[in-house]
């Protein structure tokens, strides 16, 4: 019984050893991946972050004068006279997004981005409000950007819990829970 129990394991590693690609003479080795093209890193000295400070003057004109994207930013108007403080935290968190006939989902972080803060819709069949990937608060207004910095809406608080706005082309936009 015991020389019967040493054969049959005998005869099972020599099978699967057989099996094995890495012991047979047959080397049948998927073909390595070709090496993934990369774009070369360049190096300069970036500027300190300091998301609190505001362009000078001149640099405003200057930025849109070098960056076509930046060319098409409108500057906000005055808020209205109805319209709330708001401070960044009144703004994180899920948002119902309205303008004309569209109506989606926009989702404000507190995570910093370029331009202000991270944001996000979903179910935006409105290109322009599709944009939004940045939002940030300027005194009473907030405004919601592109990702090239461009502003996409510039809205008031009404409420606590509603602002009301227009996008860059005039459409009305509004923000409620």
């Amino acid at each position: 019984m015991k020389r019967n129990v040493t054969l049959m394991l005998v005869l099972g590693v020599a099978l699967s050893m057989t099996a094995c690609q890495r012991l047979s003479s047959s080397r049948n080795y998927a073909a390595p991946l070709p090496a993934t093209p990369t774009t070369p890193v360049g190096q300069t000295d970036l500027q300190p972050l300091d998301p609190l400070a505001q362009p000078a003057d001149g640099q405003l004109a200057d930025a849109t004068a070098t960056d076509p994207a930046a060319a098409g930013t409108q500057v906000a108007a005055a808020a209205p006279s109805g319209a709330r403080s708001i401070s960044r935290s009144d703004m994180a968190g899920g948002w119902k997004l309205a303008s004309g006939a569209d109506n989606c989902m926009a989702f404000m972080a507190l995570t910093a981005w370029s331009g202000g803060y991270r944001a996000n819709t979903r179910g935006c069949n409105s290109a322009e409000l599709g944009s939004i990937s940045a939002w940030d608060v300027s005194d009473k207004q907030v405004v919601l950007k592109n990702a090239s910095g461009g502003t996409v809406a510039t809205l008031y608080a009404s409420s606590d819990v509603q602002f009301s706005g227009q996008t860059a082309s005039g459409a009305p936009v509004s923000l409620s829970r």
